[in-house]
């Protein structure tokens, strides 16, 4: 993991493409603003996980079910 100490309105790049500014820092929170190209997104990493997690399990829903389709059909 890379470790950068910014201050207040400060800034990183990321790939060339993504600034990720330091707009304000009060108490333990720390307020961060994002630049990206359009097209690309930007997820809270909790909200990402959770999100993956119900794509496993549609995928698991939809795989089932073709599975009982096409034992179906074969029967």
């Amino acid at each position: 993991m890379l470790l950068i100490t910014r201050r207040e309105d400060e800034s990183v790049i990321i790939n060339e493409q993504i600034e990720v500014k330091i707009l304000e820092v009060k108490g333990g929170r720390v307020k961060l603003g994002f630049d990206y190209p359009k097209g690309n997104t930007v997820y809270r990493k909790e909200l990402f996980l959770k999100i993956q997690e119900e794509n496993r399990g549609a995928l698991n829903i939809n795989a089932e079910s073709l599975n009982k389709l096409l034992g179906q059909k074969g029967e």
